[in-house]
């Protein structure tokens, strides 16, 4: 096996470490921290929730990037130091030493990649969190099945960043599965991370609903929205929208399942529809179903937009998102990413929320493209 040069990997990370500091603009995070302290010590913040929310939250962002920045490049700055420490010491000693360095270089590295990534996320709405929709196509109770697979997998995914998640509904299918699901992860960059998984997802497998046991191809599709802010203004006069209210279904606590507190509101002039039934209430069913409803309508006029440009543009491709990623599960194991070749043969750990090689390699490919 040829030597590293260790050396050389040393001045590259801190060459890229720079980049990144350059495209975050340290001292720009600075001056907007200080502003925000500013206005998170406002005594009249809390008068307005959400916006002291939308304060308080991009504070600790902020913050947050600043520490994580400036912890890198202590870090980067200290390995020549540490390098030429093993360098001097001798024997034993000298070849454990040389190890903690490139184990170190190697630790660097993956955070600062990770960092990386982030400064590819510079779209209009990508720091944001995201609202997700689940849907089941083709394949019968198989894609019910998979689409049930599918929420537990960016379940586990949050739950492995220590990203807050709310599911806003969950309709069940009758035999087994999820018809639909809908939640948020409420976390810095989550729409921008996440809006790579949206299109078709395929999963091939021995169906364990077929008493024949034969391979069977079923399809999920995913949507993957960014949340509303109280700066979008999207107004919905009261006439354009039709509110259905009915009991709810599926598992659920007491008084769930008992009151006609879920909520359909269909948006006349469009067409969407958005239900919510996991809340209490039908109050909070309700306003859970308008923040998705404005969710909707606002990639909607989002996607108008960018389509009037690329008309301008002459740009007359199609979109990124459908049929990206295909799960094999039979007769070898597989996931692989369709735009990028991005594949792993643990399917298991895919599953269990083990998903970053997939996101990063398409946010790297998105930007590239």
């Amino acid at each position: 096996m040829a030597e590293r040069d260790v050396s050389g990997e040393i001045e590259q990370l801190s060459a890229t470490l720079a980049g990144i500091e350059q495209v975050l603009d340290i001292d720009k995070l600075r001056t907007e921290a200080a502003d925000l302290e500013k206005q998170a010590s406002d005594p009249g913040l809390w008068d307005d929730p959400t916006n002291a929310q939308r304060v308080t939250s991009k504070l600790s962002t902020t913050q947050g990037d600043i520490r994580r920045l400036a912890d890198l490049r202590g870090k980067v700055d200290d390995l020549p130091v540490l390098l030429e420490m093993a360098d001097e010491a001798e024997g034993e000693e000298a070849a454990q030493a040389q190890a903690e360095v490139e184990a170190e270089i190697d630790r660097l590295a993956a955070a600062v990649s990770d960092l990386e990534v982030r400064t590819l996320l510079s779209g209009q709405y990508d720091s944001r969190a995201a609202l997700v929709n689940l849907r089941a196509g083709a394949g019968g109770v198989d894609a019910a099945d998979f689409t049930d697979m599918l929420l537990r997998m960016y379940l586990r995914w949050a739950e492995r960043h220590g990203y807050a998640v709310d599911v806003y509904d969950t309709s069940y299918a009758e035999e087994a599965g999820l018809k639909s699901a809908t939640f948020v992860v409420d976390a810095p960059y989550a729409y921008g991370t996440l809006s790579v998984e949206q299109g078709t997802h395929r999963l091939v497998r021995i169906s364990p609903f077929d008493n024949q046991s034969r391979r069977q191809t079923s399809f999920a599709e995913v949507e993957v929205l960014p949340v509303v802010e109280q700066t979008d203004h999207i107004d919905i006069p009261d006439d354009e929208m039709r509110v259905d209210v009915y009991r709810s279904s599926g598992p659920g606590g007491q008084g769930v399942n008992t009151t006609d507190s879920a909520v359909r509101i269909t948006h006349v002039p469009t067409g969407i529809v958005v239900t919510c039934q996991n809340e209490r209430s039908q109050l909070q069913n309700r306003a859970r179903a308008m923040e998705v409803l404005q969710a909707k309508l606002l990639e909607r006029k989002r996607a108008d937009e960018q389509a009037k440009m690329d008309a301008l543009k002459g740009d007359s491709g199609g979109s990124w998102g459908n049929q990206m990623r295909s799960y094999v599960l039979h007769p070898y194991q597989m996931v692989k990413d369709l735009r990028t070749e991005h594949e792993v043969g643990n399917t298991a750990g895919v599953f269990d929320g083990d998903i970053d090689g997939f996101l990063e390699s398409a946010i790297r490919w998105r930007r590239a493209g």
